[in-house]
């Protein structure tokens, strides 16, 4: 008889949903080859919107305003983690100012379904819901 195998470790994450001209915002981090979508894990004591706002500063150098609009979840295996689904909870809000990389990001895309390929598999998923919601092209 065959040990059952282990269950999937799952990666909480916020995420923040931001379209501009029906397309959305994407990031790439040094050394890695997919985009997602920009965001991150909370650190001990720091809930989702809480780790969101910080994240979104240490990316792209930019608060977001009040209040952050839940725009629902995702989730999707983890790239490059063996056994591990991330969940992405995502938000919406308006950035403070202008996005630009900073931090571990190299670069910002914005992109549509048919860049789907260049993302993360949650990314993937993000764009497809915007694209049956019509937010994107």
């Amino acid at each position: 008889m065959m040990d059952d195998p282990a269950p999937a470790r799952v990666i909480a994450k916020a995420g923040w949903v931001h379209v501009v001209d029906r397309r959305l915002l994407c990031v790439r981090s040094h050394g890695k080859a997919a985009f997602y979508i920009p965001g991150g894990k909370p650190e001990a004591g720091e809930d989702l919107a809480a780790a969101l706002r910080r994240e979104i500063v240490e990316e792209l150098g930019v608060r977001l305003a009040d209040p952050l609009v839940p725009a629902g979840e995702v989730a999707a295996p983890a790239d490059g983690a063996a056994n591990a689904i991330v969940t992405i909870t995502l938000f919406s809000a308006p950035p403070l100012g202008t996005p630009a990389p900073a931090g571990e990001i190299a670069e910002l895309r914005w992109r549509a379904p048919a860049d789907a390929g260049l993302t993360s598999a949650a990314t993937a998923l993000v764009l497809k819901q915007l694209k049956d919601d019509h937010v994107i092209d």
